[in-house]
């Protein structure tokens, strides 16, 4: 069940970006600042593992929206409990597939990676293009970073 806000609201983010290559910087930032306030306005508990992860989530799939698909890139954050769902919606149809490991390949990891890190993947077709939906669990061996161990 989502986690909520003031009066009940859903604790909830979502964000239009360009499709540019400075797009992924800004999501990586996003995330993190929608993580930071989730600790600091609603006491979230997130280890560095789980932020850290969260950002990297981030960034391999607004990357991939931005180099596949043209035009704009939807990115919705939403807290579930102890973890973050991440969905990205761009306009192209196809649907990514994990490649099969090739230890002399340079590049091209960043499904796989996102698959491994992730405690939920889905990837879905849209009416228009697709989403691709992660969840993350924020809390780790590393112990939670809150509002108040700042």
């Amino acid at each position: 069940m989502p986690e909520h806000g003031p009066a009940g609201s859903v604790w909830q983010s979502t964000v239009a970006l360009e499709g540019g290559g400075a797009d992924i910087a800004r999501a990586r930032h996003l995330a993190a600042d929608f993580l930071e306030r989730g600790r600091i306005e609603y006491g979230l508990k997130a280890s560095r593992r789980g932020i850290d992860l969260t950002q990297l989530v981030v960034s391999e799939l607004v990357t991939n929206a931005c180099k596949y698909a043209p035009g704009p890139v939807l990115m919705h954050l939403l807290l579930d409990g102890e973890a973050v769902v991440v969905s990205v919606w761009d306009c192209d149809p196809v649907l990514p597939q994990a490649r099969a490991a090739d230890s002399e390949r340079v590049g091209q990891h960043g499904l796989e990676i996102v698959m491994a890190v992730a405690d939920e993947f889905e990837a879905r077709r849209e009416r228009v293009g697709k989403r691709i939906t992660v969840r993350i669990v924020l809390t780790g061996s590393d112990g939670a970073v809150t509002a108040s161990s700042r």
